[in-house]
């Protein structure tokens, strides 16, 4: 992912994202646990959509699903995906557009269990069927608040872990949280720039049955 984004790039147009639920706040809170092992089933399009507009999608006006300091909006979520474990959409990495509410396609392939391997050989991240990925222009951030970004920007990282584990929670589906890796290797698979920093990982699926 370049900072300057390839606007030919094949987007992927994600459905309208629901803003009501079944599953209530305090209900998600209280199932929430981190999971590691996944069905081989695969995410609907309507599934992946939520979880992204969770993590950075537009509520009102340009505010985000996720506070930020100042609105900078430093954070950007890139997703790794095998062959049709998300329907609808090949194997590939993408990167989610909030404005749009979609996804630009950045490389073709699937990456997962190279991400895996750089994730210390999680076995999470090679078998979900989607892998969120949040990366950070700490330069965004440090415009307005210097040194003081690098905090800010971590924070902020932990609000998107939040709200996607909260939302997959709801939705029935599983994740955990990730930040053991080798963020360099983390960096060239996802094709990112050397101003972007990948901050976690988030593997996403149906949870496997004990």
């Amino acid at each position: 992912m370049k900072q300057n984004r390839n606007t030919s790039a094949p987007v992927v147009r994600l459905p309208p994202p629901s803003t009501r639920g079944i599953v209530s706040v305090e209900e998600a809170i209280s199932r929430r646990k981190s999971v590691r092992r996944y069905e081989k089933s695969a995410l609907t399009l309507e599934q992946l959509g939520q979880l992204l507009w969770a993590a950075q999608g537009i509520t009102h006006g340009r505010f985000r699903t996720v506070p930020s300091a100042g609105a900078t909006y430093p954070l950007e979520i890139v997703v790794a995906t095998g062959e049709q474990t998300v329907t609808g959409i090949n194997a590939g990495v993408y990167h989610y557009a909030p404005d749009s509410h979609s996804l630009t396609t950045e490389k073709p392939g699937d990456i997962r269990s190279s991400l895996s391997e750089a994730a210390l050989g999680q076995q999470s991240v090679a078998s979900a069927p989607a892998v969120l990925v949040a990366c950070a222009i700490f330069s965004r951030t440090a415009f307005r608040y210097g040194a003081r970004a690098q905090r800010y920007v971590n924070i902020e990282a932990g609000h998107i872990g939040q709200n996607v584990h909260l939302q997959a929670t709801a939705l029935g589906l599983g994740t955990v949280m990730i930040g053991a890796f080798d963020d360099e290797a983390v960096r060239n698979l996802l094709g990112l720039d050397e101003t972007i920093r990948p901050l976690y990982i988030m593997p996403v699926g149906n949870p496997a049955r004990e």
